[in-house]
């Protein structure tokens, strides 16, 4: 292993390990089996058994600190007659999907995905039991268990317009098995966004490492192209994040 590689490593190491530091039975097991639907089961069992008041679970950062990535690209209704389709993927129990919902000034319909049913049926009580009301009467936002290599069995080709995905792609990345998951989940992405849709994915891995990822897994001759960008989110808790910005284009 490179000492570049290493360190980025060691840097994932870091950012989980304080994600779950009230989890220290689960750390190790989280790091190497993040791409592992019993490892995220048993993980928010033991956070939602630890209160009896529901609080949302974010890794990195909620929201706000990434709102105006996301906001911005749902100004526009490519289809004036319905809503913008946003999936939250891998969202576990944060309230970046409940938010996008609360938020859009256009109709969204938000779905929130998730491999653990645990997770997803804690959002779901959560959300009946807040009667969260969107800022648009005709948005819509639901909760569903999906194995996200699997896209295609939720999502038609070409229906969504936005992909959000906080940390779920380096959970893959960064587990034993989980890096041809992770190339999967990426072209099932690209094959189930609007050709003006977008793909964000917020991490703290370096550009040097992402980018050239990303630009060759979402490339397959004669079936995928796409764009890719990057922006700074900014640095928390001594941790530098970025937003990648994949967007399809047209397969010459």
């Amino acid at each position: 292993m490179s000492p570049f590689i290493k360190s980025l490593t060691l840097s994932g190491r870091r950012c989980v390990a304080a994600c779950v530091r009230h989890h220290s039975s689960l750390t190790t097991e989280l790091i190497e089996n993040m791409d592992k639907k019993a490892t995220w089961d048993r993980f928010y069992t033991e956070n939602s058994s630890r209160t009896n008041t529901f609080k949302n679970f974010e890794w990195f950062f909620g929201f706000d600190a990434v709102r105006d990535f996301i906001m911005p690209l749902l100004q526009t209704k490519v289809h004036p007659d319905a809503p913008l389709q946003v999936l939250d993927m891998g969202c576990g129990t944060s309230a970046l999907g409940p938010c996008i919902y609360r938020h859009s000034p256009l109709p969204v319909r938000v779905t929130c995905a998730d491999i653990s049913p645990v997770a997803v049926r804690l959002m779901q009580e959560h959300i009946q039991a807040e009667a969260i009301q969107p800022l648009n009467v005709s948005s819509q936002l639901e909760f569903v268990e999906l194995d996200c290599t699997q896209l295609h069995k939720h999502c038609g080709c070409s229906s969504v317009d936005v992909i959000v995905d906080k940390g779920t792609t380096d959970a893959l990345l960064r587990s034993k098995e989980g890096r041809k998951k992770a190339s999967l989940v990426l072209k099932q992405c690209l094959k189930v966004l609007q050709s003006s849709g977008s793909l964000l994915q917020f991490s703290d891995e370096d550009p040097d490492a992402r980018l050239p990822w990303l630009e060759t897994e979402a490339q397959e001759p004669g079936l995928l192209a796409a764009d890719v960008g990057v922006q700074e989110v900014g640095e928390l808790r001594g941790m530098l994040y970025y937003c990648y910005q994949v967007t399809p284009r047209p397969v010459v």
